[in-house]
């Protein structure tokens, strides 16, 4: 314990007190400001959170892996591929703006050992890995896609069903 002498006892309680500490005064204009700051930073970090992006947007039977063009697109060519992924088991065919072009199963075409396969200007299946597509060309039935919007419905079914149990899904896009 430290002992004090009465004489420094004296100069202690002499000593001049503090004043009590002053409040600052509050800045509106910092205060208006840090709100607005903290607000768009939280709305920033919802929109991150909250934004639908991708596929999540669009409500598509689990029977279709994805499709191409996808969904309402724009600035289509006029020679684009349509292709259809489907799950495995599955057969389809393709109407594209009302007309069904004939499907080949490309398991069904012939060729001689050792030559390439010829596509003929149909719908494709390939039922190895449940993909259907159409490509326009000079000898199919749609030989290229006008501008404007086009209308697709692909009619798939479980290849033990058969097409009597078949379902539909429709989509467009835009050519430029």
């Amino acid at each position: 314990m430290t002992d004090i002498e009465p004489h420094e006892a004296s100069e202690i309680d002499a000593a001049p007190a503090r004043e009590p500490r002053r409040r600052r005064r509050l800045d509106r204009g910092l205060l208006v400001a840090s709100f607005v700051i903290a607000s768009g930073m939280a709305l920033i970090i919802w929109g991150f959170f909250s934004a639908i992006t991708g596929d999540e947007g669009i409500d598509r039977p689990p029977e279709i892996e994805s499709l191409s063009p996808v969904e309402n697109a724009v600035q289509v060519l006029q020679q684009e591929r349509i292709a259809v992924d489907l799950t495995f088991g599955h057969m389809a065919v393709l109407v594209i703006d009302g007309i069904e072009p004939e499907t080949t199963n490309i398991g069904e075409i012939e060729t001689e050992p050792g030559q390439l396969v010829t596509l003929p200007p149909t719908a494709i299946f390939d039922p190895g890995s449940s993909v259907i597509s159409f490509q326009p060309s000079d000898d199919a039935v749609i030989t290229e896609f006008s501008q404007g919007r086009h209308d697709v419905q692909v009619i798939y079914w479980r290849i033990d069903e058969g097409r009597e149990n078949a379902s539909r899904y429709r989509w467009s896009f835009v050519v430029v």
